[in-house]
């Protein structure tokens, strides 16, 4: 696949315009718009996370649902596409195919894949449900929980402009995406009078992130050097300089959703802990569920407890898979497989986010590995969710 360099210069200053052009539209819209102006037909979700933070998994709560299309970060396109950028610069263009994605307008594809096309040429596919179902393909129904081999040995060869086909039949479209580093940068989408967005913010201990992305160094090195803007070099973190910048992002993610929000973002945006979530899941999931006005089935209950309730915490060569385990094991195998030592550095570079989302700093390898001593805080009232309030507030 040959790669298309567009220089920086030009991005930044067309991303300089097309912000003050936004920042303009988005002054006249919140003066002018009627309050009571109908939302789309469609709900739209946005599962906003980082590498390795369980977002996968929580991204298959969603696609298995039989109301639901789903994409797993599309925007890799745009990252594979304009790898010698930083991510800041491609923060626009992430965004513009996100918008168009959520409006079931797939030619957004056409810069990144310039060539006739199946479904098997879009970036992890075959973790859409609704890609491996009718009508994009024949040999599933909507109701069945699908898998990824499954859906590769069946539907790949359907052409791509069954995505689009299929997007327009649902009535929510979820994309999960680890590719902004900035809620801001979303406000656009977030006053867009043609979308009904919510946000789900998805964060997880960073000290477990750092364990499960020590399995994963070679498939992140790519990403790495994207976030760290070496103009095209791959990195890996053996210094935790991306976790810097993952952890900095949640905190600024959090605190501009929760500290003096604009208005607009009222009802939603949503916070979820990993680690809430695999403790008690089906709580948890009802609680995202009615987030995003979807019902738990009775077919998805069973699954989830059992895709919850496996048998240890997964194998190495699983660790871009969803399989059976044991999730509560899962979130908490960093106690005993990293050394004190790393933990030291990773809390020292992501004290503020480790703080902030609730989670208990360590000071001794004895403390680390006394599996007794709960080091997720109790979460208190109203802290991460706008969901909960009402117009009285």
């Amino acid at each position: 696949m040959a790669r298309i360099r567009i220089p920086s210069t030009i991005v930044i200053i067309f991303v300089t315009v097309q912000t003050g052009f936004l920042l303009f539209m988005y002054a006249r819209y919140s003066s002018f718009m009627p309050q009571s102006e109908e939302k789309p037909s469609q709900v739209h979700i946005l599962i906003l996370s980082s590498w390795r933070s369980g977002s996968s998994f929580v991204g298959q709560l969603f696609s298995q649902h039989p109301s639901v299309f789903y994409l797993m970060e599309p925007a890799w396109h745009v990252w594979v596409t304009m790898y010698q950028n930083s991510a800041k610069v491609l923060h626009m263009a992430v965004r513009d195919l996100v918008r168009s994605v959520f409006l079931c307008d797939m030619s957004v594809f056409d810069a990144y894949m310039p060539w006739k096309r199946n479904l098997s040429d879009l970036f992890q596919w075959a973790a859409s449900r609704a890609l491996c179902s009718a009508p994009a393909c024949d040999s599933f129904q909507r109701t069945d929980i699908t898998t990824e081999l499954a859906c590769k040995t069946l539907c790949g060869r359907y052409p791509f402009s069954k995505v689009e086909e299929a997007c327009k039949t649902y009535s929510h479209v979820v994309i999960k995406e680890v590719r902004f580093f900035d809620l801001k940068v979303l406000y656009p989408l977030l006053i867009d009078p043609s979308l009904n967005l919510k946000i789900i913010h998805l964060v997880r201990d960073p000290r477990a992130v750092v364990k499960s992305r020590e399995q994963s160094v070679k498939a992140l090195a790519r990403d790495n050097g994207i976030v760290l803007s070496t103009n095209g070099t791959k990195v890996e973190d053996s210094k935790y300089k991306v976790m810097q910048e993952v952890c900095r992002s949640h905190v600024q993610i959090y605190e501009t959703a929760t500290l003096k929000p604009p208005n607009f973002l009222k009802d939603r945006y949503l916070m979820v802990r990993f680690e809430d979530l695999v403790r008690d899941p089906l709580s948890e999931i009802s609680e995202m569920y009615k987030f995003a006005d979807l019902s738990l089935t009775p077919r998805l209950k069973s699954w989830i407890y059992n895709i919850t309730h496996g048998q240890g915490p997964g194998k190495k060569k699983e660790a871009f898979k969803i399989t059976s385990r044991d999730a509560v094991s899962v979130s908490q195998a960093w106690r005993n497989v990293l050394s004190f030592q790393k933990v030291k550095k990773i809390q020292e570079v992501c004290k503020g986010a480790i703080n902030i989302l609730g989670y208990q700093l360590v000071d001794s390898e004895k403390e680390q590995r006394d599996l007794t001593l709960d080091l997720v805080l109790p979460r208190r009232q109203n802290q991460f969710s706008w969901s909960s309030f009402n117009s009285k507030h």
